[in-house]
């Protein structure tokens, strides 16, 4: 009767990894680890609001500055130069709209020759903006707002391969420029950005021109497999969420230097020096130190691991699927990504058709799922009218943690029967 349990125990447990949903989404939200939920779980039991001077709120103080000094000793920066935010596009939207407001703040007021010698704001009028194409939107969004603040902007295009050169970005600066914003990696196609090389492209100019111009990244998934020291990049401002890191949703943080004075965006409390009111969550603050740590602490092998299986995915697709293409350089990438387009396929019907089938990708950035058929990232790769296949038919697949070789096979086999099915 045991022999008989046991085996029938182990056939159920190998029935269930069989059928077991495989998940290459990491790059919209990778699962929380285990060690950050602990730790939330640890930290909720701080009943005590972090602004308050009695010893539940001192606690809770203390604990929300533990999680920040942890972060920031990854960062490399210092404790007080790091803003908790709701998550990355609140970050994004303080070290971009927070700047505008700044400028607006202390631009040049002309009286009015009227009575009441009420002044006019300036505004943005004379300043010049500068971002890449292919961000994400909750960078291009800010950049359009500072446009309607009175701004103007220059879209910087990659080449081929995805890469916003330096050379690009220093034919886009001029005298007026005062802000440039350049991702780290980007979200759909991984391509590292050289953050180093324009930083002192942006440098270089200042002292030729003897302006100020601020450098911000939307850092978002490069911290899982690159160093993370915020002063190597040559950054004022740097924005991060932990639910892109294997930590909590709800939570992220904005680096800032000395060099970037911020206005809020957020009003009703002088929480986090100033920047940004509202009762801080010292249990996600938590979870997203840990998380960070958890990462970092194994990230050279996990990129060595990850790199190994996305090539070899990416070699069975070509090899399997007829007609599939990969976007951008595989080679200037981060290891968990993977880009394709299939030529006549949906690649809305080939995300439904694989989520039946247990397997869970998406067709550009979740922000944009479902909103327009098409990938404004891909496109700016391939901006040639025969090449418009490939920005209407993207799906992306980003590996994980759990993510194994029998896995991308288990794929590779279901999207050929899908794509054959559907031919």
């Amino acid at each position: 009767g045991i022999a008989i349990q046991a085996g029938f125990a182990k056939y159920t447990l190998l029935m269930w990894f069989s059928k077991r949903r495989i998940y290459l989404d990491y790059a919209s939200a990778p699962p929380v680890v285990p060690e950050a939920i602990r730790a939330m779980r640890e930290a909720e039991e701080l009943i005590g609001n972090p602004g308050a001077i009695h010893a539940e709120g001192v606690a809770a103080k203390k604990s929300l500055e533990h999680s920040r000094a942890r972060i920031a000793m990854l960062l490399g920066t210092q404790a007080r130069e790091l803003v908790f935010t709701s998550g990355l596009t609140e970050a994004n939207n303080l070290a971009i709209i927070g700047y505008a407001r700044t400028l607006e703040r202390n631009a040049p007021r002309t009286v009015l020759g009227i009575p009441e010698g009420r002044p006019l704001v300036r505004g943005l009028e004379s300043t010049h903006w500068v971002v890449s194409s292919i961000e994400h939107d909750a960078v291009l969004e800010c950049f359009a707002e500072v446009e309607r603040m009175g701004g103007t902007i220059t879209h910087v295009e990659p080449d081929e391969r995805g890469i916003i050169t330096p050379d690009s970005v220093r034919k886009a600066l001029r005298k007026e420029t005062v802000f440039v914003s350049i991702g780290w990696a980007n979200n759909e196609i991984g391509t590292i950005q050289p953050l180093a090389k324009i930083a002192h492209v942006i440098r270089s100019h200042e002292k030729e021109r003897g302006t100020n111009i601020i450098f911000h990244t939307d850092a978002g998934q490069g911290p899982l497999y690159l160093p993370t020291l915020a002063h190597s990049l040559g950054v004022d401002l740097l924005s991060l969420g932990a639910n892109k890191l294997y930590g909590p949703h709800g939570v992220g943080a904005l680096y800032r230097n000395a060099r970037a004075e911020l206005a809020p965006i957020l009003l009703g409390g002088t929480q986090e020096r100033g920047l940004r009111a509202g009762t801080e969550s010292v249990a996600l603050a938590a979870g997203f130190a840990v998380a960070f740590e958890t990462i970092v602490g194994e990230r050279d092998a996990e990129a060595k691991r990850i790199k190994t299986v996305r090539d070899e995915f990416a070699g069975e697709l070509l090899a399997q699927i007829p007609g599939l293409v990969v976007n951008s350089s595989p080679e200037h990438t981060l290891p968990h990504m993977l880009n394709v387009s299939i030529p006549n396929i949906s690649s809305e019907y080939i995300t439904l058709a694989l989520d039946a089938k247990g397997i869970a990708v998406s067709t550009k950035s979740a922000c944009r799922e479902g909103e327009e058929s098409t990938s404004h990232v891909v496109a700016a790769l391939y901006p040639r009218p025969e090449d418009v296949w490939r920005t209407e038919h993207t799906l992306r697949f980003s590996l994980g943690r759990d993510t194994a070789t029998g896995d991308i096979r288990r794929v590779v086999e279901a999207l050929a029967r899908v794509v054959a099915k559907a031919s």
